[in-house]
């Protein structure tokens, strides 16, 4: 009996459970992160106009928004394990059936909702929720800033991966073997079922009222509103760039394989972004954080297109974006906990993730429209532009304290 219970000690332990939800976080990010790589190729066995693959995406990005706070409502009742691993299952599965998919209909079904289903139920921000319940508020922002950076060591890994698997086997191989990785998450999920959590999660602020309340709530304060609109901005940024960048860098004369590790390169850098802004945030005021890399990228997008695009500017923008790329995400998530506890961070965490996606779905599709139009990415790209202005100016005025109905 004694031992029975150091064995669960040992594997409910927080290192543990940290371990392997960063490894999650890894693989379920990593996954999503290499749809870039597949633009080209699947595009061409086909002879699609790049808008098809590039709605697939949209619907996939969209969708994995609006289950999001679904599924973050039951890993807030029920736990962030089973959620996951069946995430992780509808996650291989389709894409596992995007490899089979021979209409665009199909590659809507696949690559968009049963893919957009899956990441959304085994996504990093389910760990990240749970990490939120395991440590102190003090701690809470660098627990988040972990997690971030290990989503971006996902994609450092994943896009390189992709991109040798295509080449050695073939695109519809290299989607049936990331699947197979994807299918790793299911053993990595269960230390997330921690029984301590539970008593974590009363003991966190926000648990003495309904989920329903908490939604209606966070809703009707202006602070929570404006990080939601700002949120679709990011959304709209990361998401363009994820899926229209390799082609776009190809487009002028950089090579597949630059092309490809640009991706990685963001990955890479980012994950020095997410952990600083982990710590800045435990430091100092979130809000001017996020207002400044709203900012900050937009003016590097705009060097990146005005500049010529050779090799070394390549990979200045690839490193300078990646310190920006998700750094915004342990910043806002910080922010839903300070103003509302962690009792229903993944819910309320998931509609603000909502708008982040709504943007990713008018940043990809209309990535491809665009170009079909065109011929050009660049109104895309001036577009997210001015949305980061937008971003950096709503972010300022929140105000960062625990919302009055949450003040326990």
């Amino acid at each position: 009996m004694n031992a029975q219970a150091a064995q669960l000690r040992w594997y409910y332990s927080p290192s543990v459970i940290i371990i392997a939800g960063c490894t999650v976080a890894i693989i379920s990010f990593g996954a999503r992160a290499s749809m870039g790589m597949f633009t080209h190729p699947i595009s061409e066995f086909h002879q699609w106009p790049r808008e098809v693959f590039g709605f697939a995406m949209a619907l996939q990005n969209l969708l994995w928004g609006v289950f999001q706070p679904i599924a973050g409502g039951f890993a807030d009742r029920y736990g962030a394990t089973r959620i996951i691993i069946a995430g992780a299952v509808i996650y291989a599965a389709g894409m596992i059936l995007m490899a089979f998919s021979h209409t665009a209909a199909l590659m809507y079904l696949s690559g968009g909702l049963l893919v957009g289903l899956g990441i959304a139920t085994a996504s990093f921000s389910i760990v990240m929720a749970a990490f939120g319940r395991l440590v102190p508020p003090e701690k809470q922002s660098w627990a988040f800033g972990i997690a971030t950076a290990a989503g971006s060591m996902g994609q450092f890994i994943f896009a390189p991966l992709a991109q040798a698997f295509i080449i050695a086997y073939g695109w519809q191989s290299a989607l049936i073997y990331i699947a197979l990785v994807v299918l790793l998450i299911v053993p990595l999920a269960l230390p997330l079922s921690a029984p301590a959590a539970n008593d974590v999660r009363r003991a966190t602020g926000g648990s003495l009222i309904s989920m329903r309340d908490a939604i209606q709530q966070a809703f009707g304060h202006t602070s929570y509103v404006l990080l939601v609109l700002g949120f679709f901005v990011c959304g709209f940024q990361l998401a363009f760039a994820t899926i229209h960048l390799p082609a776009y860098l190809i487009e002028h004369g950089i090579s597949e394989w630059l092309a490809a590790w640009s991706i990685a390169l963001v990955g890479m850098f980012n994950i020095i972004g997410s952990y600083a802004a982990g710590i800045i945030g435990g430091k100092f005021q979130k809000r001017y954080s996020l207002s400044m890399i709203y900012l900050l990228r937009s003016i590097v997008v705009t060097l990146f297109i005005i500049l010529p695009i050779t090799a070394f500017s390549t990979v200045v923008f690839a490193a300078a974006m990646g310190l920006l790329w998700l750094s915004t995400v342990p910043l806002t998530m910080g922010l839903v906990a300070v103003m509302f506890g962690t009792r229903y961070m993944a819910t309320l965490y998931g509609f603000v993730f909502l708008s982040h996606q709504i943007g990713s779905f008018f940043g990809v599709w209309l990535g491809g429209k665009f170009h079909d139009l065109y011929g050009t990415y660049d109104p895309v790209w001036w577009i997210g532009v001015g949305l980061g202005v937008f971003a950096a100016i709503i972010n300022w005025p929140i105000r960062e304290e625990r919302a009055p109905a949450f003040a326990t």
